[in-house]
């Protein structure tokens, strides 16, 4: 069960590199032991290949023939905004003051760390790349894992980032049959608090904490809290964090996405009352909301 406490201050934390080559091999992921529909396969195929010339940042590298890759299914999150300093008051401009004391000792930067991890696993090396097809994005890109091997062991940059808590599983770019097996790999590095799960500054938000919250916008972000009511309206279920269903933190569900969610085994009506961890981006129409549209990105942490 994910628990709310904070771990001490003390930047990314990574584990030891030959449990990261061990962990990694496909075959050895954790199974997803809270899995309530059939197993579906992980089948991905290689769709390019190549050797790895330059790490680009923490998800994106370019091979030697110039193509860049992008690493999808996972998120690494952008610094959060820092609390905004009160105005000082003209009793406090005139009060006596301690000396400025020397700012605290910076925090490893999400995106290096995660760089750094890829340029072990990956640069100078051959790499597969895996996919269910070959796809790129936008910017020509291609979308896909990359498989290097490493003293015998075929190591999953995804899954690399993932179990040292160095990178977020998100969703929307996620192979359906392989969600499972990157959900294990994030649940290592969560347990052991690795990485971000040992950084104050990326835990998940409180739900209840609207200005927070709304400072978040634009940006991937964990958010915690209790379901206050499950709504309906129009094509969209609202399950509100607030009774103040306007202002409060929301995350919102399409009417035609409920199906995926009920055979998850997850009903959105069912989640009053329950805690739940959501992860997605913020948005802001009113109050801060997510909108969720994979059940992964809802998970129970404790029932009524």
């Amino acid at each position: 069960m994910w628990s709310s406490a904070r771990p001490p201050r003390g930047g990314l934390r990574l584990a030891p590199a030959f449990l990261t080559l061990l962990i990694l091999t496909p075959a050895l992921a954790a199974p997803d032991s809270r899995r309530t529909t059939a197993p579906t396969t992980c089948d991905l195929e290689t769709v390019a290949s190549g050797t790895v010339a330059s790490i680009t940042d923490g998800r994106t590298f370019v091979l030697d023939d110039g193509r860049e890759v992008r690493l999808p299914a996972v998120e690494i999150p952008a610094l959060p905004a820092p609390p905004a300093s009160p105005a000082p008051t003209d009793s406090a401009a005139s009060t006596p003051t301690d000396p400025p004391q020397p700012p605290p000792p910076p925090h490893p930067d999400a995106d290096a760390a995660a760089a750094a991890a890829l340029r072990t696993l990956l640069e100078g090396r051959r790499v597969a790349l895996r996919a269910s097809k070959l796809v790129t994005d936008r910017y020509g890109r291609i979308l896909a894992d990359a498989l290097a091997t490493r003293d015998g062991y075929p190591g999953s940059a995804q899954k690399t980032l993932l179990s040292q808590g160095l990178a977020f599983l998100t969703t929307r770019a996620a192979e359906p049959g392989c969600r499972a097996e990157l959900r294990a790999a994030e649940r290592i590095g969560r347990a052991a608090k690795l990485g971000l799960w040992a950084d104050p500054r990326y835990l998940p938000r409180q739900a209840d904490d609207v200005a927070g919250l709304s400072a978040e916008r634009g940006r991937f972000t964990l958010v915690e809290g209790k379901v206050v009511s499950v709504r309906e309206s129009g094509g969209t279920i609202y399950v509100n964090f607030g009774k103040r269903w306007s202002e409060d933190f929301t995350v919102t569900i399409l009417k035609r996405n409920e199906r995926q969610f009920i055979e998850a085994g997850l009903r959105p009506s069912g989640l009053s009352g329950r805690r739940v961890m959501v992860r997605g981006w913020i948005e802001e129409r009113g109050g801060p909301w997510i909108e969720a549209v994979a059940p992964e990105q809802i998970e129970i942490i404790a029932e009524k």
